[in-house]
């Protein structure tokens, strides 16, 4: 069973097409990576999928629904969260506040509930304090959750924005370059962690990552972009194989 399908997906920008006829299937519970160099389309897909921007045609199927142009809202409600290349992060709140924040898209009590702190509003206040906390353990941030987010190095803010992300319980969570800035050891913490939250979270996973020894460490099933093109797809194996994915990263004939 397919999570998500992109059928001819293609996304042009005036004359320059960035993403041009793409078909790519991401298999239930997988961990799938998307790969290419620099301006190739990736975050452009991601865009795509999560209605950032308008399809130019082709369609995008998640969980069997067709999303296509939906309103970021609506996806986000259906069950795809995101993280940012760029880390977006409420940086002057605490690494608890943060989290806390993204739990409260979970809550269904009443302005009335609320304002008169009646017995739902407490129950379900104790609940998402329950899940914070829990997320930013399960991400090793416990002993920093009273930290200023903008305060933590560089690789903690990426798991902070992996634990705001998870928050939101969502089926198909898509990392844009989560190993960005991260030293080989903290990329090889990154690799277990991304396994270890797929399986406690039942969740797909698609990433887009420069960090090779990430993407084929722990992805099952990679495709290549180039120019805004598939040129590739399949195993780890067979992508390190593949004449264009040399000739794409290397500039030379494989």
């Amino acid at each position: 069973m397919y999570m998500l399908e992109l059928k001819d997906l293609t996304k042009t920008f005036g004359g320059l097409t960035a993403v041009g006829d793409v078909n790519f299937n991401v298999e239930k519970d997988s961990i799938s990576g998307l790969i290419g160099p620099n301006g190739a389309g990736k975050t452009t897909i991601f865009n795509l999928i999560t209605g950032v921007y308008k399809v130019s045609s082709g369609n995008i199927i998640f969980n069997g629904m067709d999303i296509t142009d939906k309103k970021p809202y609506i996806i986000a409600g259906s069950g795809i969260t995101r993280t940012f290349q760029n880390i977006r992060l409420f940086k002057k709140l605490t690494v608890y506040e943060n989290v806390l924040t993204a739990c409260h898209h979970n809550a269904n009590y009443s302005l009335v509930d609320s304002v008169l702190r009646l017995p739902r509003f407490r129950k379900q206040e104790k609940q998402l304090n329950e899940q914070a906390a829990e997320l930013i353990e399960i991400m090793g941030l416990d002993d920093r959750k009273d930290l200023i987010a903008n305060n933590l190095p560089y690789g903690l803010q990426r798991r902070l924005e992996i634990a705001r992300a998870l928050a939101l319980m969502p089926k198909l969570l898509l990392l844009d370059e989560p190993a960005a800035g991260m030293n080989p050891d903290e990329t090889e913490q990154l690799m277990k962690l991304i396994s270890e939250i797929r399986e406690k979270f039942n969740l797909t996973i698609l990433i887009i990552e420069h960090h090779m020894d990430l993407i084929m460490g722990v992805c099952e099933n990679i495709m290549v972009l180039n120019f805004g093109l598939k040129i590739a797809e399949g195993t780890p194996r067979d992508v390190q194989n593949d004449r264009s994915v040399i000739e794409a990263y290397l500039g030379v004939e494989g």
